[in-house]
């Protein structure tokens, strides 16, 4: 479901706001005349100007009382926009309309983060309050605003799909979910996967009463001089396979699908956001189940590369669908550079923890530009090395490779599992984002809510739509 939170711009405040707020820049000056001297009034409240700091002060209207809330910006830096404007959706939970002057600065990114404040995700009767029901952007850029918009929509869009539980969310219910206005779809389904020869993206999903699926979206725009391929990891439920994992680890799992939904969160923004470079999403899906049917560890899948691949550990098995995804790309699709994003690896989070995400490339531009696009979206990216000294961990005495370092002989998980995508891209410039520690939040805090983030899908829409 979208954000349900409506977004309108106004050139001037309706006289009878019952909520009204306005910034204050760093000298704390407010914007507007107070019933009360400003100076005091700030000194009383220990105002510093800080980004997501509000004073509120009641007004009068008419017989009634209503409401304005002065904020702080900061800096005005879109990193401090965005923690001003969360907390003005926050402070106004439970009311039916907030009507915002806008601060300098860009209010795509403020008006972005005001919805992105908004988004809730409930199966069932609503709990406490709900957020405001309607945001009014005073004086702002129409444009400016439906930009912010339409990127906290995808983001929703790629939170809902990955808090969506398992029960419901099949690899064909996935496949159901994708399509969008303006984009080309094909599904292979698993007699389909088995034709072509996608070994490891049915070997993952052969323990599941739920067969696999390939997603195909396709955006190709009037002109175009680029083609990027997005690939997405689509596990819809892991539960580890025979190489079971313990309790705790399972309860988020329904989470494991979320790079699957930032691609096609990205795939539907494309068009409105008017991307000048030709796009193909790939979503690799399965279910990653234990039964008398699932993949062995010690098993040797074929992969539609070619290349054989022993498996030393069924939970390994995002870089078993990728790798078939990838190949593919490489091999059919022939992209100007490749981009696959998946949860992928706890050893992630270990070293980057839960608010930046890995990317491991192999061309210099390409991270560059990612990381640049993270840093402007606030989808933080950190570069992390390919060591080639490594690549011996994923050598099998009986396959061309084996999935995992059976033994920990490096102990470089990430890395290791980084390494063995590289070896389906076919040299070709790709990037690769390991958002394992990122995709999930365990707080209700600033433009994020308890449960799936939607990471990938800013930094992505960025560097697709502004090149």
């Amino acid at each position: 479901m979208p954000i349900q939170t409506t977004a309108s711009v106004l050139p001037e405040a309706p006289s009878d706001t019952a909520l009204l707020a306005v910034p204050y820049d760093s000298g704390l000056n407010p914007r507007v005349e107070l019933p009360v001297p400003a100076a005091a009034l700030m000194a009383h409240h220990a105002a510093k100007g800080e980004a997501g700091e509000i004073v509120e002060v009641p007004v009068s209207r008419g017989d009634s009382v209503g409401g304005l809330l002065l904020y702080g910006v900061g800096d005005g830096s879109p990193r401090a926009l965005r923690k001003a404007a969360s907390a003005l959706t926050r402070r106004a939970k439970g009311r039916p309309e907030l009507t915002v002057v806008v601060p300098d600065g860009d209010i795509a990114v403020f008006a972005e983060a005001a919805l992105l404040a908004a988004y809730t995700f409930k199966i069932g009767a609503p709990q406490g309050k709900p957020p405001v029901a309607a945001l009014t952007f005073v004086g702002a850029d129409e444009s400016a605003v439906r930009r912010g918009e339409s990127v906290a929509q995808a983001v929703a869009v790629a939170r809902d799909l990955a808090n969506t539980p398992a029960s419901t969310k099949t690899p064909s219910w996935l496949a159901d979910q994708a399509a969008a206005d303006g984009l080309e779809v094909k599904v292979w389904d698993e007699e389909a996967l088995r034709a072509e020869g996608f070994g490891g993206i049915l070997a993952v999903g052969q323990g599941s009463v739920h067969p696999p699926r390939l997603i195909q979206l396709s955006y190709i725009p009037d002109s175009y001089d680029e083609h990027v391929v997005l690939v997405g990891k689509g596990i819809t439920f892991d539960s580890g396979g025979l190489s079971l994992k313990p309790t705790d680890n399972m309860k988020t799992q329904k989470t494991d699908m979320a790079g699957g939904a930032v691609v096609i969160a990205v795939m539907g923004a494309l068009a409105a956001l008017g991307s000048p470079v030709r796009v193909t999403g790939l979503v690799a899906a399965a279910e990653n189940m234990p039964s008398g049917t699932a993949q062995r560890p010690g098993d040797v899948i074929t992969h539609y590369s070619g290349t054989t691949v022993e498996v030393t550990n069924t939970d390994a098995e995002g870089r078993l669908v990728l790798a078939d995804a990838l190949a593919y790309a490489d091999a059919v699709l022939e992209p100007d550079a490749m981009i696959d994003i998946a949860t992928l690896t706890g050893a992630i989070s270990v070293a980057l923890g839960r608010n930046i995400g890995a990317v491991y490339a192999t061309d210099d531009e390409l991270a560059r530009a990612l990381i640049s696009a993270g840093e402007a979206t606030d989808d933080r990216l950190w570069r992390m090395p390919l060591i080639d000294d490594y690549r011996p961990a994923l050598d099998s005495p009986i396959a061309d490779m084996q999935n995992a370092d059976l033994g920990g002989r490096f102990g470089a998980g990430s890395i290791t599992a980084a390494l063995f995508l590289r070896e389906f891209t076919g040299k070709r410039p790709w990037a690769h984002l390991d958002i394992a520690g990122v995709g999930r939040s365990t707080v209700d805090e600033g433009t994020l809510s308890k449960g799936a983030t939607g990471f990938g899908v800013r930094v992505l829409l960025d560097w697709l739509t502004r090149r």
